[in-house]
């Protein structure tokens, strides 16, 4: 099996579904609250570990019943928690998250907690499992210094979800970190954020993926849209998979969760972006993050073909 390293964070996201997002100073009457597993890095070592990979997990939770609930839950999706330990002294990281009922899209407040005691020196402490990884996986919920020595540490292919986005990133620290890093997967707004402007069609998505330095391909998830690659100069639209969306959270986490999968597999990266695009259109069909994940078998149903096609 494929051996894939995540460095990242793990929250308790409460989510609340709304009638409508609030707009400042509007108070909404939501639904019922509900507690799941999340955090970006959590989600992301659960959807590779469902698609079949070997997954270890980087990262901390606090010195409480929520780190403990959550160590357990990734455990038990056949994830490696021996790197996942509780920090003395700080909460698990929540994340508080308002899903419109009507077309699925979220809004999420993270409270990292724990998260921000994740230090360079723990990623080294991690031994072998970043050099000997076929892919290390790696997001923005934790400390930037953080991400730079996973990816510095990293023996194989790098892939960076930017998420959240940094506006306190400067251009110098950003180049520093890109020229780490093998495939970038942002977003469209995260893209817009990296490279300082708005961008308002899919030239102008492509030209801004085509002007980063560093990586050797870049993929920008646009939705509905599907996702576009760029890769040696190419520029290539995959079209997403038509489903009805309930609930959007974490669908960026199986995206990236399924593309690691996918390249650590050694699919050619066009490939892993359809594979990855089917992963996340299912996830958009279920509520909550962790437990919207899907499985291989489901995958490959979705796809008509094997993951491996």
């Amino acid at each position: 099996m494929p051996k894939i390293a995540v460095v990242g964070s793990i929250n308790l996201d409460l989510v609340v579904p709304v009638p409508h997002h609030p707009v400042p100073g509007e108070t909404v009457l939501g639904g019922e609250l509900a507690e799941h597993p999340g955090g970006k890095g959590a989600n992301q070592a659960v959807a590779a570990a469902r698609l079949g990979a070997q997954v270890a997990m980087v990262g901390r939770v606090g010195d409480d019943e929520a780190g403990s609930v959550l160590r357990a839950a990734l455990q038990r999706e056949g994830v490696d928690v021996r790197w996942v330990l509780a920090e003395s002294g700080f909460r698990t990281g929540r994340a508080l998250i308002a899903v419109d009922r009507a077309s699925g899209e979220n809004s999420i407040i993270v409270s990292p907690g724990a998260n921000t005691a994740l230090a360079p020196e723990h990623c080294a402490a991690s031994g072998t499992v970043l050099r000997d990884a076929d892919v290390t996986l790696l997001q923005q919920e934790i400390p930037a210094a953080t991400v730079e020595a996973a990816a510095r540490l990293a023996g194989g292919t790098v892939l960076l979800n930017p998420a959240p986005a940094r506006s306190t990133m400067t251009r110098e620290s950003l180049r520093d970190l890109l020229d780490m890093v093998d495939i970038l997967v942002p977003n469209r707004a995260e893209l817009a954020a990296m490279v300082g402007h708005e961008l308002h069609d899919l030239h102008a998505v492509a030209d801004a993926a085509r002007t980063l330095r560093g990586p050797s391909a870049v993929v920008v998830t646009l939705g509905a849209d599907g996702a576009l690659l760029c890769e040696e100069g190419a520029v290539l639209l995959v079209p997403a998979l038509a489903v009805t969306p309930v609930d959007t959270t974490a669908a960026g986490d199986a995206y990236c969760g399924a593309l690691a999968c996918a390249v650590a597999e050694g699919l050619p990266l066009h490939e892993a972006v359809r594979n990855a695009n089917a992963t996340a259109a299912l996830a958009t069909t279920r509520p909550g993050a962790q437990p919207s994940l899907p499985t291989r078998a489901e995958v490959e149903k979705l796809l008509g073909h094997d993951f491996l096609p």
